[in-house]
């Protein structure tokens, strides 16, 4: 799905404070093909067998993630929970809501895991991971393995963050499709809390002080809108390169790591997730297989269809 500048100001606000592009400003558009692309980069396959699903786990109380669609640590839950089979509730918390979050558990966070059988209620995405692989009710055992500590894919991750950044985050907001940014309260809300760079959070937020304010917020809109009029071509090129870097220390098309599925996975592969909401993203093929199948066996979408 492809969203014109024109639209993007309608999502963000025009009236607070920018008004739509010039019609010669290029725009993620004229990119070429879809994140679907994958190309022949790979490295050496390893002949790995995927991990096998376990029976449907489906309680007469079913437990309830309270998630946003693009939130990483969200996607680790969801991710695990489609691994183990375990049917849940998604609730889809809106990007500006903090009644709910801070009814369940105090504060606005998320994901939230609510059990309704035990009234029981937890946060923490690792913690709540930790309760369903090891609670009999939800099927086998200890079936998600520990991480490895790796530290390749660490650094990798860390080397990408601040173009990441760049990319994903006014694509969040720019689609119009995500469920946390269907009133422009919550796309607003996301904004004025997610610097983008050179920017950094206390330049961006500020501190509550008169000292710092933090910036105005119909800047913040300027820039979004600005990100996503920019042409996106070099950075995504930089992307590509970079995750023919990743693909070449991914153990195989089922698991990153040597041994089976792991936090390892349920950590890189939330991550990776939202990269394919940015169009011309070029996958090297073990990579995109390895995509495609987390995605198929923890019953996650991507966001190929949406890509801007």
């Amino acid at each position: 799905m492809k969203v014109s500048l024109v639209s993007l100001a309608a999502l963000l606000g025009v009236a607070a404070g920018f008004s739509a592009a010039p019609s010669n400003v290029v725009n993620t558009r004229s990119v070429a093909t879809t994140s679907l692309t994958s190309v022949q980069l790979s490295s050496t396959q390893v002949d790995a067998a995927p991990f096998a699903k376990p029976p449907r786990v489906v309680r007469e109380q079913l437990p309830t993630v309270y998630v946003y669609d693009h939130c990483p640590f969200c996607v680790r839950v969801r991710l695990a929970m489609g691994v183990k089979n375990v049917k849940h509730l998604i609730h889809f918390l809106a990007n500006d809501d903090i009644a709910s979050p801070t009814a369940l558990v105090g504060k606005k966070i998320a994901p939230i895991f609510e059990l309704p059988e035990d009234n029981f209620v937890m946060g923490e995405s690792l913690d709540i991971i930790a309760k369903i692989d090891t609670d009999p009710r939800f099927g086998p055992t200890n079936q998600i393995l520990p991480a490895s500590g790796r530290k390749d894919i660490k650094a990798w991750q860390k080397s990408v963050q601040t173009l990441l950044r760049t990319l994903q985050r006014p694509r969040y907001v720019a689609t119009g499709l995500l469920p946390e940014f269907q009133q422009i309260d919550g796309r607003h809300a996301f904004i004025k809390n997610h610097q983008l760079p050179p920017y950094e959070k206390p330049e961006w937020k500020g501190d509550g002080t008169q000292e710092n304010p933090g910036m105005d917020m119909d800047v913040k809109l300027k820039l979004y809108a600005e990100a996503m009029a920019a042409d996106p071509t070099p950075l995504v090129e930089d992307l590509n390169a970079r995750l023919v870097e990743l693909d070449d220390m991914l153990y195989s098309e089922h698991y990153c790591s040597e041994g089976g599925f792991s936090l390892d996975d349920v950590d890189l592969w939330a991550r990776l997730r939202s990269i394919t909401i940015v169009s011309g993203v070029q996958w090297p093929s073990k990579l995109r297989s390895y995509m495609d199948n987390l995605s198929a066996l923890g019953d996650v979408p991507l966001y190929d269809e949406m890509a801007l």
